[in-house]
């Protein structure tokens, strides 16, 4: 079992190891930070337990999380949000409500990407941004773990400690650049950046794993990177 907290020493070692690397949340956080004011109006989408927002939300006017899970949002951290139940593809909020959209380890468990980005779109005034955080289906490691689609639920709570309860289906619908611009575009969404970022630590059973994944990491050209840093602009 590959623990939270292994992995994250792992990834202090990587950092060791790789000077400028940061872990992908980190430049996730950063990025969202980097868009609130006093005045914003944020949606975090699938805000599960937390996230980002339970540390960054004070610098916003309002912060909504929205999550289709009740147990998630009955154990928020940040009780001071607007909590809702509800699915990205049907958003029960007005046309413009927000200006930024957020979404980490969302993209991937999407179901039907294209109505949810229409969605998003819909949500966002004009000029507001939509900022996600989800896995690079076309590295190595997610090429298999698609291929074990019946089986995620399963491997998670053994490879990773995480109860069932804690697991959802993951689809990859919207899990490389050009799928993700092509969902984006005919929703109004204008793509403004694209980081691809490397994790070696998703195999880090051990020392030897941990440098097996270093040295994939190392041959794996940037565009297939496992993870994807998006941010989108509302027309």
């Amino acid at each position: 079992m590959i623990s939270l907290r292994r992995q994250e020493m792992y990834r202090r070692r990587y950092a060791g190891m790789r000077p400028g690397w940061r872990p992908s949340s980190q430049v996730y956080e950063e990025l969202v930070a980097s868009r609130l004011t006093p005045a914003t109006r944020a949606l975090d989408l699938g805000c599960g337990r937390g996230g980002v927002m339970e540390r960054v939300h004070e610098r916003a006017a309002l912060v909504v999380g929205l999550d289709p899970d009740v147990r998630s949002l009955l154990d928020h951290r940040a009780p001071v949000l607007k909590l809702t139940c509800g699915k990205a593809e049907a958003l029960a909020y007005g046309d413009e409500t927000f200006d930024l959209v957020c979404a980490s380890w969302v993209l991937e468990h999407l179901s039907d990407p294209a109505r949810a980005f229409a969605e998003v779109a819909r949500v966002l005034a004009p000029g507001g941004r939509f900022v996600f955080l989800t896995p690079n289906s076309r590295h190595p490691l997610l090429t298999v773990n698609r291929g074990l689609l019946r089986a995620q639920c399963h491997l998670v709570e053994w490879v990773y400690g995480r109860t069932q309860a804690d697991t959802f289906p993951a689809y990859y619908r919207a899990n490389t650049v050009v799928r993700v611009d092509s969902l984006a575009h005919p929703a109004g969404l204008e793509r403004v950046s694209i980081r691809f970022n490397e994790d070696p630590t998703y195999i880090a059973f051990n020392d030897l794993m941990f440098r097996v994944a270093c040295l994939v990491e190392r041959l794996t050209p940037i565009p297939l990177r496992v993870h994807l840093i998006g941010e989108y602009c509302a027309a």
